[in-house]
Parts: structure tokens; sequence; C-alpha cells
């Protein structure tokens, strides 16, 4: 029995006992939670839904909609219940979410993942509950809701700086990173927009669905493990890594989408209504794309049939693009009836920049000589367009009041 313990806290499991160990605790919550769905069915059809009003506060989620909502906090009213009565405060149960949270960071730095993840899982439970707590016996404040988010901030910083860790010699770091990128991005977002006076809660990949992939993909991936790869050392847990991958990507879009609202809902409306964001880009991508074709044919007619050397043919076709780009810019995507000669100086300011940005880009990516250059290349074009030409051009090329704000500025004497 003491060697059972000693090889349970070590981690010196034989396949069948990492199988056990990860899928014990799954097994009862997985009984607990179908039995409780089973009932909570019944009692909608019979009485109807039984709305929990904070959650009806929270914003909308695709992966875990309002009934899925409902339905948790139903089933977990037992234990809420319990730490009702108990008498704990809920900055005590903010504080043992926060110990739990940290030490599943340690375990699964540790390879100890069914052991991280479970922690995780349960700190992830007490945190949805000290709130509730604290508004059930009227003793909420600020003081305890400032504990509390930067608590939360510290168990998802934790288990993912564990993950970060554990796979810090795989490609497996880059999306533990994105993933404790897009993990802070999104709260902060939401307290920014808050501070503003703009809510915005809504995304796909909220604390919730955070704690719920990160969770469950990390407890239970040892069974796989165990399974398929039973004699691996340090085996690569590909469930844990599906989830890691999973809220790297859906948690930095949902950032994206919240500052995007943010951003939206702060800017000052135009009297003028312009394109759509679609029709915009749609126009500028053609307008983009037919410049380019116009400067290859001509590099391709100065240097096969007008005799120009390739290096002059090329300046003359990026010359001719350039204006090729422009033209169609100003008079199809955005319409512009502004001067020609200040918004020629200002796209060839934006081309040039554009054009530094994207060699300074590939420059760094090439840094790692484990991507491949075209998909660096791709990449850079891509971050570069999207942050910095197509905005540009909309707002300060082709906007037709950037001449009277020029006006308007101070000038020295």
């Amino acid at each position: 029995m003491p060697d059972n313990v000693l090889a349970l806290l070590s981690g010196d499991l034989s396949p069948s006992a990492r199988i056990w160990t990860a899928l014990a605790p799954a097994l009862f919550a997985v009984a607990y939670f179908l039995v409780g769905l089973v009932l909570f069915c019944i009692r909608c059809a019979i009485k109807g839904i039984p709305r929990d009003a904070e959650t009806l506060t929270r914003g909308k989620s695709v992966l875990v909609g309002f009934f899925l909502r409902h339905y948790f906090f139903w089933v977990i009213q037992p234990l809420w219940r319990v730490l009702l009565r108990s008498g704990l405060p809920a900055n005590a149960l903010s504080m043992l979410s926060g110990l739990l949270g940290v030490s599943s960071g340690v375990a699964v730095a540790a390879g100890r993942f069914a052991l991280g993840g479970w922690l995780f899982l349960f700190a992830g439970v007490l945190d949805v509950m000290d709130g509730r707590v604290a508004r059930t016996r009227k003793e909420a404040n600020p003081a305890g809701a400032a504990l509390d988010s930067v608590l939360d901030r510290y168990v998802d910083s934790a288990i993912l700086m564990g993950l970060a860790w554990y796979y810090r010699d795989t490609w497996v770091l880059l999306p533990a990173l994105g993933a404790l990128m897009g993990s802070s991005l999104v709260p902060y977002v939401r307290a920014k927009g808050e501070g503003l006076g703009v809510s915005v809660r809504d995304g796909a990949m909220q604390r919730l669905e955070r704690v719920l992939f990160l969770g469950v993909g990390t407890a239970l991936s040892p069974i796989l493990e165990a399974l398929f790869w039973p004699t691996e050392k340090h085996p690569m847990h590909w469930l844990a890594v599906a989830g890691l991958v999973f809220v790297a990507v859906l948690s930095n879009v949902t950032a994206l989408a919240r500052f995007r609202t943010l951003v939206r809902a702060l800017t000052p409306k135009k009297p003028v209504k312009q394109r759509s964001g679609v029709a915009l880009f749609g126009f500028n991508a053609a307008a983009g794309a037919i410049a380019t074709a116009v400067d290859f044919v001509a590099v391709l007619g100065m240097v096969e049939w007008g005799g120009l050397s390739p290096v002059w043919a090329t300046v003359a076709g990026c010359v001719l693009g350039g204006v090729v780009n422009y033209t169609l810019n100003r008079v199809i995507t955005f319409r512009s009836q502004g001067a020609v000669a200040p918004q020629l100086a200002r796209y060839t300011l934006v081309s040039a920049t554009s054009a530094l940005l994207n060699a300074g880009g590939v420059a760094l990516l090439t840094l790692h000589p484990q991507l491949a250059y075209t998909l660096g290349w791709w990449l850079v074009r891509g971050v570069v367009y999207f942050a910095w030409n197509l905005p540009l051009q909309r707002d300060y090329v082709f906007n037709d009041n950037s001449d009277e704000l020029m006006e308007q500025r101070p000038h020295a004497a």
C-alpha cells in the first residue's frame, strides 16, 4: 500500500494505473453530470428551463450555449449549497481556487497531466462559486472582485506556463504561448471596454470554455498515451495538444473580435456611409491583382520586345503598376474626390513603408529556418496588408478629409 501511494505521488505508474488515475475521476464526473442532465431535461419538460439570472448577464458563446450553462449551474447546486453553509468566506474560495490553479501548472510542467487537469477543472468550479457565495451573503465588494479577477489571470497563466515548460523542446510551445497571449487579451479587452463604457462580452472562447477544453483535454490525455504509447518517457499527450491548439486559435479570434467591436463602438460615426468592409477588401484586392498583372505584362513586353534591361523594366513596371493600382482604388474602391497630388504623395509613402515592412518581416522570419520561407512570405504579406496597407489606404490615402486635416494642423514658424 505505501508503495502504491508513493508511486501515485511520484508519477511512476504502470500503464493501467495511468489510465485509472485519469479515468476514475472522469467516470464519477460523467456519471454525475449524465444523471443530472436526465433530471434537468425532465425538470425542463415539466416546469420549463430554470434560468440562472447571472448567466443571462454574460456574453453569448457558440461553444457552450445558454441551455448548457443553465444546466451546469443547476446541476452543481448541491456543491454550491455545501459551500454556502460551510461559512467559508468568498475570498477564501477565491484563494483556494488560485492555489489549485497554480498547482495545476506545477503538475503539468512535471508531466502529471491527469493531476494537473483535474486541479485546473476544480479550480474553475470554485471560481464559479466564490462570486455567487459573496453575492448571496451580500458580501460582494470591489476588493473581492479585484482579487477574483487577478487570481483568474494567475490560474490561466499557470497552467499555460506549465504546458509551455513541458513542451519547451517541441513545436507545441508555439500554441502554448499563443494560448497564453489570447487568454490574457480576452479579459483585458473586456475590461478596457467596460472602462470606456462599452460592453464586449461575446466570443466563442470565454473563460468557461477555456477551463473546459484545457482542463478536460489535459486530465484525460494520459488515457490515450497509456493505451497507444505506453513506453514513452516523455509522451506528447495528444488530447492535451488538441485542446491547447483549439484554445490558442479561438482565444485569439475572440480577442480580435472583441477588439474590433470595441474600436467600432468608439469610432465616431461618419455622416456618409462608405462601402462595407467586405466590399472594400474585395475591390482593393482586385485592384492589387490587376495592377500586378499589368506590372508583369509590361515588364515582359519591355524585356522581350523592347530590349530593355530587366532592372529598368522592373522599375518601370513597378511605377506603372502603382499608377494603375492608385487609379483603380481612387475611382472604384474608395470613390475619392480629393486632390490627386497629395493623394499620390501619401500613396507613395504608404507603398514605400509597406515594402520595408514586408522585407523586414520576411528577414525576421528567415531567422527561423524551420519555417518555410514561402509560408513566411505569405504570412508577412497578409499581416502587412490587413494591418497597414488597407487601413491606411482607407483612412489616410483616399480619405478626402486628409487634406483638410493637414491644413488645420499648426505649422512651425
